[in-house]
């Protein structure tokens, strides 16, 4: 039978990792919040060593996500990807930003090309990295794919801000933790 419905988790030790009520005032604590997400979701089994969040431009939480990819079986269940999905469910519309509210994606990890793609469409008005996709190649087995030469560019010209390097060292911190753990399987 063709299936006619699609359900993607986030893992249930989720809420307990985040505060709703709390306001990520600047880059750093958006960015420490994927990061820290990254790193859960790495120790407890539940998905690769990505996180992210999608927050208003005045900081407040409006989605997370985390890497769901083998354990939901699904090639597009990366952390950005959750946190685009779950923000557009939460405010029901596929722009985030068309209300024109501001937005900002905070991920632990450069986006591959799937969610550089998503990031064009998503609706977000600045883009926080943590680590970059040579950090993510260098020290796990994930192929990352290809971007346009001027990925940063590309985004300007389109509206969205882009921050990289923010906390590197903690992001490449939990890269180099999975790949410790032969987190090769996620």
């Amino acid at each position: 039978m063709i299936l006619a419905q699609l359900h993607l988790t986030l893992p249930i030790w989720l809420h307990e990792a985040i505060d709703e009520s709390r306001i990520y005032a600047n880059d750093e604590s958006r960015v420490a919040l994927a990061i820290d997400l990254a790193r859960r979701n790495v120790e407890n089994g539940t998905g690769g060593p990505f996180g992210a969040a999608v927050f208003s431009g005045a900081g407040r939480l409006v989605s997370v996500g985390v890497n769901r990819v083998v354990t939901q079986n699904c090639s597009v269940a990366h952390a950005e990807m959750m946190a685009y999905m779950l923000a557009q469910a939460r405010l029901q519309r596929y722009r985030l930003n068309e209300g024109g509210e501001k937005f900002v994606l905070a991920t632990s990890a450069q986006p591959c090309c799937q969610c550089y793609g998503a990031t064009i469409w998503a609706g977000i008005d600045e883009l926080l990295i943590g680590a970059r996709s040579q950090d993510v190649e260098e020290l796990t087995e994930f192929d990352e794919g290809p971007l346009p030469a001027d990925w940063i560019g590309e985004l300007t010209r389109r509206g969205i801000r882009v921050k990289q390097d923010l906390m590197r060292d903690d992001a490449r911190d939990v890269l180099a933790k999975y790949a410790i753990a032969d987190g090769s399987h996620y």
